[in-house]
């Protein structure tokens, strides 16, 4: 089914601002890490298929274009209008909307934990618990607070000084927004272990801190507190997916990257994230990315060439920071 691409308000002059420092932070296709750890941009000219993904818990900013990711039944739309909030690292699929004349410019910002706690702290969190059980990942209106505070980080990313003294207190600031906005109750069950939801979110943290280890899910259960059939019932609610499957797609969205951008070949990909047979280890590749190991990192490869030089007139106040 075609996808239909609805019409998108006119550019706003705090956007346009926001495209001219994505000019200078990230010319290039492709991910380009920010001077600020947890911080990293993101650039497309070209529109990119539905395809399996893998996102840490982040705060994911579009200044322009537009992602749609989807989660089993549901699907979440971010743009210029909409961000996006993950509360724990899901395994999804994403299409992305691009195009030279209108590249998609994206900003990530990683949601710290300790960060949270301490901000828990300062507000001398009362809030109880949930009415409702958490998710996993929001779709949310990208209000002017908001708006404002990512333009004022990617201001300050776009001086080294500024970066180094201004930009951790922005981050602290969107992190503080998000956490008192409708995600907020998602992060906070997260970090304190509330609901069925914190214990999975606790499942998740384990399965990704030890995804080349031998896991089973009669001890992922065991060490969140549920019977197996809880365990599972819960799991699949928050992720849209079985335990043993979530290990195994972690496990191949990390082998991708050592491959990509590590250079490994498959063998040693498989071998680094637990799998004993390399047959194995490519037919599930295959199954889930759709080619073979060696095609699909030809295909990530060619998908973030650096597109030709191209020539970006920049603002006097920018120019020493480039």
């Amino acid at each position: 089914m075609q996808t239909t691409h609805s019409p998108r308000p006119p550019i706003s002059v705090a956007q346009q601002h926001m495209v001219e420092l994505f000019d200078i932070l990230a010319p290039s296709e492709g991910f380009t890490p920010s001077c600020l750890e947890g911080v990293k941009l993101m650039r497309a000219s070209r529109p990119m298929p539905r395809r399996p993904v893998l996102y840490e818990p982040s705060i994911v900013i579009v200044c322009q274009g537009r992602k749609r990711g989807y989660l089993g039944e549901q699907t979440y739309l971010y743009d210029a209008q909409q961000y996006l909030v993950l509360s724990v690292p899901l395994p999804f699929e994403c299409e992305t909307e691009a195009s030279e004349e209108e590249p998609f410019l994206g900003i990530s910002v990683q949601v710290d934990l300790t960060v949270v706690a301490e901000l828990l702290m300062a507000l001398n969190e009362t809030h109880g618990a949930a009415h409702t059980e958490p998710r996993g990942i929001y779709s949310t209106p990208l209000d002017p607070v908001m708006s404002s505070a990512v333009q004022r980080l990617l201001e300050a990313l776009a001086s080294p000084l500024d970066a180094k003294i201004l930009a951790p207190g922005i981050m602290r600031e969107i992190c503080y927004r998000v956490l008192t906005g409708e995600q907020g109750d998602a992060i906070r069950a997260a970090l304190t272990h509330q609901h069925h939801f914190g214990r999975i979110a606790k499942a998740l943290r384990r399965i990704h801190a030890d995804y080349q280890g031998d896991l089973d899910v009669d001890t992922l259960a065991r060490e969140a507190g549920m019977s197996l059939a809880v365990f599972h019932s819960q799991f699949k609610g928050v992720t849209s997916t079985s335990p043993m499957q979530y290990v195994k797609t972690t496990r191949l969205h990390h082998a991708r990257l050592l491959m990509v951008q590590d250079g490994l070949n498959a063998g040693a990909a498989a071998a680094r994230v637990g799998y004993e047979s390399a047959s194995q280890f490519s037919r599930e590749f295959k199954r889930l990315f759709g080619l073979s190991p060696v095609d699909e990192v030809k295909r990530m490869r060619a998908a973030f060439d650096p597109a030709p030089p191209r020539v970006v007139p920049l603002a006097p106040k920018y120019v020493t920071a480039v």
